[in-house]
């Protein structure tokens, strides 16, 4: 198999790879290894040494200097005030799927079709109909209607 192939099969597998991690950091390393794949083709970097010098050194030099901009690009910013999203719950109906035993313990209830932690103050037993109080984090704290 030509070594070109390879630079790219392990860039793309890279890139892709990138969808399953956290961080924004292995996509780098898949544009270092489809830049070698690039010399190579063009008969620049005939050598294994060559190429994983291209590659090493173009994959850092594209982490740390684009990571910045592109992963407020691709992930966006971590900063942005969260308030909205609370509001898409604040108030709504849910039903309670398991009991909630109240104080600090969990039960679950569903929401736009999906399950999440529930907590309240009072126990409410599952089939019971409630409205979302807060959210803190993944957990929805809920009275009973």
């Amino acid at each position: 198999m030509k070594p070109e192939f390879l630079w790219l099969l392990a860039g793309v597998v890279l890139i892709l790879a990138e969808f399953a991690a956290p961080g924004f950091i292995i996509f780098f390393f898949g544009v270092g290894a489809i830049l070698a794949a690039l010399t190579t083709w063009l008969g620049w970097t005939p050598e294994l040494g060559s190429q994983s010098l291209v590659f090493g050194l173009s994959s850092f030099a594209l982490l740390f200097g684009l990571r910045r901009f592109a992963k407020s690009a691709f992930v966006g910013r971590s900063d942005v005030d969260h308030a909205d999203l609370d509001d898409d719950f604040t108030g709504r109906e849910a039903r309670v799927l398991r009991d909630i035993p109240g104080g600090s313990a969990e039960g679950r209830v569903e929401i736009k079709g999906a399950e999440w932690k529930a907590r309240s103050t009072d126990p409410i037993p599952a089939g019971k109909g409630v409205i979302i109080v807060r959210r803190e984090g993944l957990t929805l704290y809920v009275r009973s209607l």
